[in-house]
């Protein structure tokens, strides 16, 4: 039997999506405290992220936002990873205020940005591995976190993957 590459190829990228997910899990996280929500994006939802960037370039005028809703239509799969917020009791001032007490609120406690930091690095790093292409998306994970699809998640951020002959989200060009 003969079998060509193109027909497992979504099927390879969304196993190495499922990789992704376990790797960002299983990510080390600050006393041990799993805050984290993890969601893998693909079909039709792929259009309503994309949809949803180009209404946030309307309302924002980030432009860039326009670059990078091109290249979620260009995925075969997005991996969403966000955290809940929660203090985590430390008293330590790395978010700015003496102790946790006195953080404002809408500032984050640092260790769930450095969770969510490391979990990113754990499911590029398998991604780089399996030898598919992937790029960490402030926007795309913004517009995840608007369209509410990791429930009382903030700090999201995207991952579109593909594997194609040409990485979609390297030498990009800015849209006018």
């Amino acid at each position: 039997m003969i079998f060509n590459e193109r027909l497992f190829r979504h099927e390879h990228v969304l196993n190495v999506a499922r990789q992704m997910m376990t790797a960002a899990r299983t990510a080390p996280k600050g006393k041990g405290m799993d805050l984290l929500e993890i969601a893998l994006i693909e079909g039709e939802e792929l259009k309503t992220l994309s949809d949803k960037m180009i209404a946030m370039a309307a309302e924002n005028g980030m432009k860039f936002f326009l670059r990078d809703a091109d290249n979620v239509m260009q995925a075969e799969c997005v991996l969403v990873i966000g955290t809940r917020a929660k203090e985590h009791a430390l008293n330590c001032g790395h978010c700015g205020s003496p102790t946790c007490g006195e953080r404002p609120d809408g500032v984050p406690c640092v260790l769930n940005s450095v969770d969510v930091g490391i979990a990113i690095g754990s499911a590029c790093a398998t991604a780089a591995d399996l030898r598919v292409d992937t790029r960490v998306m402030f926007s795309a994970g913004l517009a995840a976190q608007q369209l509410d699809w990791l429930s009382g998640c903030r700090s999201v951020f995207a991952i579109p993957v593909s594997a194609s002959s040409k990485n979609p989200f390297f030498d990009r060009k800015p849209k006018e």
